[in-house]
């Protein structure tokens, strides 16, 4: 896997990285050219602009993960059962004929169980490369559709999606909320209080108008109307994500330094400290690596 190529292909934007034969990264190039974003929908002509000279000197082996490999995107990946691991994920890649060499496309992960269903994709690359073969607790990737998963031995054993990020981005657009929320810097006080409030209280539809009537009775400042209503959904997602959670298990959160830095704030209110933040970019490029070694040995 000396020629290993791994892209990181969400909804919005798309990350490639080059790696060397140990599994660094030589270079990371980005590109506001995700799924729904890609010119055209050429996908393959979207790749070789942004790393198609990599290719140089023959030999390159395309892994891409994310988005890509929903039906929006470049071909339809099939979900891999939970649970599974990075070996389990190589053994159900789907090939991609491409004019920039050979190409595998990593497998969403989906969940089903009596109760209920869940799927992730792009997630699963990001999840397994954020800890270590054999680590065991649990794995959070905040963002537009949460993941909260639990990892038994180094596999995903079970996970559970919150809709936290697209609630937060639509009631800033859509909502009456969204009609008194200022520009401003995020208010660290005002968020904890909304998630003390969440965790309080399960009624969040209630919670919610809060944020108006707060406002309007001149309690909080307009200014952090936001960092108040984020606190809210955070707050909501966390009391729902413990849920089950085993007092004093290991936690990580991936992601975006701001996004991650709120989800520990949170952790912190709800009495669980300690949890780990890695860069989600950092976490993408290690998955993908580790299913490209599981490829190779397979």
């Amino acid at each position: 896997m000396e020629r290993l190529i791994g892209v990181d292909w969400g909804t919005s934007n798309l990350r490639a990285f080059r790696f060397d034969a140990a599994g660094g990264v030589v270079e990371r190039r980005d590109a506001p050219f995700g799924v729904q974003a890609t010119p055209d929908g050429d996908f393959e002509a979207a790749l070789e602009r942004l790393a198609g000279d990599w290719r140089t000197g023959g030999g390159a082996r395309w892994l891409l993960c994310g988005m890509i490999g929903s039906r929006q995107g470049w071909r339809e990946a099939a979900y891999a059962p939970c649970p599974t691991d990075g070996a389990a994920l190589a053994k159900a890649l789907t090939p991609l004929t491409t004019r920039l060499g050979p190409a595998w496309i990593v497998p969403g992960v989906s969940l089903e169980t009596a109760e209920r269903v869940d799927v992730m994709r792009g997630e699963e690359t990001q999840i397994l490369g954020a800890v270590e073969p054999g680590w065991s607790g649990v794995v959070i990737a905040p963002g537009t559709h949460s993941k909260w998963a639990t990892i038994q031995a180094g596999r995903i054993s079970g996970f559970r999606t919150f809709m936290t990020g697209e609630l937060f981005a639509l009631l800033k657009t859509h909502s009456i909320l969204g009609r008194m929320i200022e520009v401003a810097p995020s208010d660290p006080d005002a968020f904890a209080l909304g998630v003390l409030r969440a965790l309080d209280d399960p009624a969040i539809t209630s919670l919610l108008f809060s944020a108006r009537a707060e406002a309007l009775m001149g309690r909080i400042a307009p200014p952090s109307i936001e960092s108040y209503l984020s606190g809210l959904l955070i707050g909501t997602e966390v009391r729902g994500g413990l849920t089950g959670c085993a007092p004093g298990a290991a936690m990580a959160v991936i992601g975006a330094p701001r996004i991650t830095a709120l989800m520990v704030q949170a952790l912190d209110i709800a009495g669980r400290p300690g949890a780990r933040s890695i860069d989600g970019g950092e976490a993408a490029a290690r998955g993908l690596w580790r299913i490209g070694q599981a490829l190779a040995e397979a």
